[in-house]
């Protein structure tokens, strides 16, 4: 056995979707991050690991972008077949290539020192190395789901449904109780040139008709069904219990597809069974508590929170405990509103003083959980708690104070990086609301109105022929630095980012056709001539950011080609 010991300004436990958002946002931030995962890969319940899809908020241009979509979009680019193999490799490539990130796989946090009630270092043990990883931070992140962190630290946290009379919600039981929603084991299934016997384990469980599967939508053609709902656990500890929980979920998956191939047609003939997990995906366990504690009556009043710094707007989709076992519908959508607002003070231990959390543990209630445990809502709260957490270590502040001293920084970071927040206006910078902003096609002047997405009541783009230009012109020379880019990345494309069945001659998703492929940068040199400054040719993402070093009277952007749309489409363009 080995020793080694990590010194870091951030340590982030747990290396799911929400925990790679925090390590990345606070990496890119300045701040010297460890990141350990217990896993060999990253991405949690969107791994090849569990397979799950990245959830989100429902509706017209509500899709989350900042470092999510980075993620998604990458993906189009390089895996437009969804190959989970390519998928796991982007998640890893993203912490592993990060200059300000340790990353740490295959190791268990299992230990901490205190310091009074603050967290000093944790101790994770790595299977594959057979080393002691200890790692001293000055702040540390809880994204591991479990939420490891709180029995270790004694931090407050809750587990279970609450009585509807504590906060006055509709959708809890009338009495407390340790009841939680279940985990899920998925199978996918791939479509051949001819039949595919399948023989059944003999101890998979039989479904003889589909009345033995009440609710349970099982087509094999509908590329919707990616079979959530085999489910067990929620009425036992799905920590405690988790081993106990796969076991029975192996067997009701094998039965299920013997059902799918041997009990009844179902069209499966020339299907086989490509694919089942052995690791479980979780929904609920514990629950952290902060100095705010979500419900479901903030959803339902859209969140307007002084304090936003993420937003959610899946249903509240409150899976049965009871799982397969119980004959009903397995879950209850109860409706939300989209989009609906996170406050940072959900997002930080109450009583433990340097402890930050993301994920499907932060500070709420059961019924407000069933919504924000999806993990595109919780992706962007790992970009909010990363990027708070590069400012306190900036500054020396504790979570809270990022809180009491650094909200408005905090939130305008976000929004500078791509994190929307709804109901608020990014700042422009002064050196582009100073200029005068012309196009040679359109209105230009929604790039620079500080909204980097479509509302409710506004496009606030700017549209024009591939080959023209948007043109800002000072009155003096003036140095510039940077110029930053919102290009179109199609904020209502298809949300499933994976497969979850695979049927001969499926459909690539590749780059959305709306994105800007190539375009150039020019400046007007000292002679009054257009002189090109910086060029790209193969742009695939949203959000670029040009480095400039030049000293300009007038500096234009030149659309040049798209991935297939024949206009180009902006939201913002900034110089600084």
């Amino acid at each position: 056995m080995w020793q080694e010991t990590h010194r870091v300004d951030l340590c982030v436990v747990g290396g799911g979707m929400s925990g790679l958002c925090v390590a990345i946002a606070a990496a890119r931030r300045g701040a010297k991050v460890a990141l350990m995962q217990d896993r060999p890969m990253l991405g949690g319940n969107a791994s090849s690991e569990v397979r799950m899809w990245i959830c989100g908020a429902h509706g017209k241009d509500r899709r989350e972008t900042g470092i999510l979509e980075e993620i998604h979009l990458e993906n189009h680019y390089r895996n437009p077949y969804q190959n989970y193999s390519i998928w796991d490799t982007i998640l890893w490539e993203k912490a592993h290539f990060e200059e300000n990130i340790t990353l740490l796989l295959n190791c268990s946090c299992n230990d901490l020192k205190m310091d009074g009630n603050r967290i000093v270092s944790i101790r994770g043990w790595q299977t594959t190395t057979y080393t002691w990883h200890t790692v001293e931070a000055d702040l540390f992140a809880d994204c591991s789901g479990d939420s490891i962190l709180a029995p270790l630290s004694g931090a407050e946290f809750r587990v279970g449904r609450e009585a509807k009379s504590e906060f006055g919600e509709t959708i809890p039981p009338d009495e407390a109780d340790l009841k939680t929603m279940g985990n899920s084991i998925l199978i996918q299934p791939r479509e051949t040139h001819e039949p595919r016997p399948y023989i059944p384990p003999f101890w998979a469980y039989t479904y003889r008709t589909d009345d033995d599967l009440p609710h349970r939508a099982h087509n094999i053609r509908n590329p919707g069904n990616n079979f959530w709902w085999i489910e067990l656990g929620g009425e036992q500890d799905t920590i405690r219990d988790a081993e106990k929980i796969r076991d029975e979920l192996l067997k009701v998956s094998y039965g299920v597809w013997d059902h799918i191939k041997n009990q009844q047609d179902h069209g499966a003939d020339n299907w086989d069974l490509d694919w089942v997990g052995m690791l479980p995906g979780k929904r609920e366990s514990r629950r952290y508590v902060g100095d705010y504690i979500m419900t479901e009556n903030d959803i339902l009043a859209e969140g307007k929170f002084h304090d936003l710094v993420a937003f959610g707007g899946w249903s509240m989709d409150d899976h049965h405990p009871g799982g397969m076992n119980w004959p009903g519908r397995p879950t209850t959508f109860h409706k939300a509103p989209s989009p609906y607002g996170i406050p940072y003070r959900s997002l930080y231990s109450r009583n433990i003083e340097n402890l930050f959390f993301a994920g499907r543990n932060i500070s709420v209630t059961h019924a407000a959980l069933s919504s924000t445990r999806v993990m595109a809502t919780c992706s962007v709260i790992g970009q909010a708690v990363g990027t708070a957490a590069a400012i306190a270590v900036r500054d020396g502040l504790t979570p809270r104070q990022v809180y009491e001293k650094r909200l408005a920084e905090l939130q305008q970071t976000l929004m500078e990086d791509d994190a929307w927040l709804p109901w608020h206006k990014r700042q422009v910078p002064e050196v582009s609301l100073r200029a005068k902003l012309s196009a040679s096609h359109g209105d230009p002047e929604p790039l620079r109105n500080g909204y980097d997405r479509p509302s409710d009541e506004e496009e606030n783009d700017w549209k024009g022929p591939l080959g023209s230009w948007i043109e800002y012109a000072f009155d003096r020379p003036t140095a510039l630095r940077e110029m930053r880019i919102i290009f179109d990345s199609d904020l209502n494309r298809g949300r499933r980012n994976m497969a979850a069945s695979y049927p001969l001659n499926a459909e690539p998703r590749p780059t959305p056709e709306t994105i800007v492929k190539s375009f150039r940068v020019e400046a007007l040199d000292s002679a009054g001539a257009w002189q090109t400054v910086a060029t790209e040719s193969n742009n695939y993402q949203r959000l670029v950011r040009v480095p400039l070093a030049v000293e300009t009277t007038a500096i234009r952007l030149i659309p040049e080609s798209t991935w297939g749309s024949d206009a180009a489409r902006l939201f913002a363009l900034d110089v600084r």
